[in-house]
C-alpha cells in the first residue's frame, strides 16, 4: 500500500469514527503489550469497552497495516510494525546509549566485532542497530541498518527461536531459503532442533553459515516486560572464534544481561525454559 492511499485510509476512518476509535486502539495496543499470550476478540472488548461488533472493522485495519496480527486460533498479537516502531522509538531515545558500554565492553573483552541485532520491519529479516568493531586486522565487519536473514545469522536464529508456534510455522513454510555454504542448515527439521537447542540452552551459535569463515554466538536482550526483542552477538573468524568459545558464550551471556539490566528489562533465569515450555504445547 503506497503512503497516500494509506493516509486516504485513516482519514477516511478518522471522519468515521474519530477520536473514540484512536481511545479503542490505544486500549488495545496497551492490553496486548501486557501480555504475550495475545487476546480473543471478547477479551480487547473488554479492555477497549466496546462491542465485539464495532472492533470488528477496527482490528481488521490494524491487522491490514500489520499493527496487529492474528493467528490460526483466533488470538490477536501484536504485529511487527508496531513491535518495529516500539523498538525504534526506545534505540532512538536510550536504548542503544544504555546498551552501548556492555557492547563496547564485550567487543573488548572477546577481541572480536560486538553487535545489537532486532527484527526488521520485514519481520522475516534481522537488522543490525549497533556494532563495535574488532580492533583486530582480520575481523567481521557489518554496518548498522543492514539487513540479514533470520535463519542462517546468529542474531537472527536467536530471535527466530522465540517466535510463537503459528508465526513461525508461516515463516518456515513460507521463506525461501538459500544455501550460502555447505554448513547452512536449510531443511525444516534440522532448523527446527537447533532453534529448540537455543530455547534450551539460552545461547546461539553459527559456523560458516551464511559466510565460509565467520562464526557467532548471541545471547537474549529482554524488555520490561520479560520478552526477549533484541540479540546481544559477536562474530569473527571461525577459527579464532572455536578458539575460545568456552570463554566468548560466557562474556556473551553476561553481556547480554547486562544490557538487559542497564535498559530495565526483565531476564528471570527461567524465562527461557519457559518460553521454550509455551513454545512446545
Amino acid at each position: 500500500m503506497t503512503q497516500e492511499n494509506r493516509n486516504k485510509k485513516f482519514a477516511t476512518a478518522a471522519s468515521r469514527s474519530g477520536p473514540q476509535s484512536v481511545g479503542r486502539i490505544f486500549s488495545i495496543l496497551e492490553f496486548l503489550a501486557s501480555t504475550d499470550a495475545g487476546a480473543t476478540l471478547s477479551q480487547l472488548a473488554i479492555s477497549a469497552s466496546a462491542p465485539k461488533t464495532s472492533l470488528v472493522g477496527l482490528l481488521a485495519g490494524l491487522i491490514e497495516e500489520e499493527c496487529l496480527r492474528r493467528d490460526e486460533s483466533g488470538r490477536y498479537y501484536l504485529g511487527p510494525r508496531f513491535m518495529t516502531l516500539a523498538m525504534r522509538a526506545v534505540s532512538g531515545r536510550d536504548f542503544l546509549k544504555l546498551a552501548r558500554p556492555a557492547l563496547t565492553d564485550l567487543s573488548r573483552k572477546t577481541g572480536e566485532t560486538a553487535v545489537i541485532a532486532a527484527l526488521s520491519h520485514e519481520d522475516n529479516m534481522v537488522t543490525y542497530l549497533d556494532k563495535v568493531e574488532s580492533a583486530n586486522s582480520i575481523r567481521y565487519s557489518v554496518t548498522v541498518g543492514e539487513v540479514r536473514e533470520l535463519y542462517c545469522t546468529v542474531g537472527g536464529k536467536l530471535l527466530l527461536a522465540f517466535f510463537e508456534p503459528e508465526r513461525l510455522e508461516t515463516y518456515l513454510r513460507s521463506h525461501r531459503r538459500k544455501r550460502y555454504t555447505d554448513t547452512t542448515l536449510t531443511g525444516k527439521a534440522e532448523i527446527m532442533a537447533e532453534l529448540e537447542k537455543i530455547r534450551q540452552e539460552g545461547i546461539a551459535r553459527t559456523s560458516d553459515e551464511q559466510v565460509q569463515g565467520s562464526s557467532g554466538l548471541a545471547g537474549p536482550i529482554y524488555s520490561n516486560t520479560g520478552e526477549i526483542i533484541a540479540a546481544l552477538l559477536i562474530a569473527g573468524p571461525s577459527e579464532r572464534m572455536r578458539a575460545n568459545a568456552a570463554r566468548n558464550e560466557q562474556l556473551v551471556i553476561e553481556a547480554a544481561k547486562e544490557c538487559t539490566k542497564a535498559t530495565g528489562g526483565i531476564a528471570l533465569d527461567s524465562s527461557l525454559k519457559t518460553q521454550g515450555e509455551s513454545l512446545r504445547k
